[in-house]
């Protein structure tokens, strides 16, 4: 009888030892440090899909995209880069009446998708591939739908 009150005590401890380690509230989205470790955890050529919510800290625009960042250095491995399609910019310069690089920049915003390691391979004076290449975290945007300010 003593040994079964000592299991059930034992039990019932880890049970409310495990329970202050959930979180108080469930946040309806990840944050932008969260999405860049679950994307690594997940691995190159999978992801994480979900609502990531970010601090638009820098802009850019590469081969038609327009990149918003969560770090003012888009190279930082803490980033986390929601590059807009050209068509879902339009989109979202229509439905902000301004274009998105200046408007979101400095805002909190949330964008839905899946957040993804890509890789980014270095280039020569000509343009060649040199064999280096480091890991960024992207989360694609092809509809406008997608963001939201928070």
């Amino acid at each position: 009888m003593g040994m079964r009150k000592w299991v059930g005590g034992a039990v019932l401890g880890v049970a409310l030892a495990g329970c202050g380690m959930l979180p108080r509230q469930q946040a309806s989205w990840i944050d932008a440090a969260m999405a860049v470790q679950l994307a690594a955890a997940a691995g190159p050529g999978r992801g994480v899909d979900g609502v990531f919510a970010l601090n638009v800290r820098r802009t850019g625009e590469d081969n038609g995209r327009l990149f918003l960042g969560s770090q003012p250095d888009y190279r930082d491995p803490r980033n986390l880069s929601v590059a807009l399609d050209p068509q879902a910019r339009l989109a979202l310069a229509g439905q902000l009446q301004a274009d998105p690089k200046t408007v979101l920049k400095d805002k909190p915003i949330l964008v839905r998708g899946t957040a993804r390691m890509v890789r980014i391979d270095f280039t020569d004076a000509q343009g060649q591939p040199s064999g280096k290449y480091y890991y960024q975290t992207h989360v694609r945007v092809s509809d406008a739908a997608q963001i939201q300010l928070r």
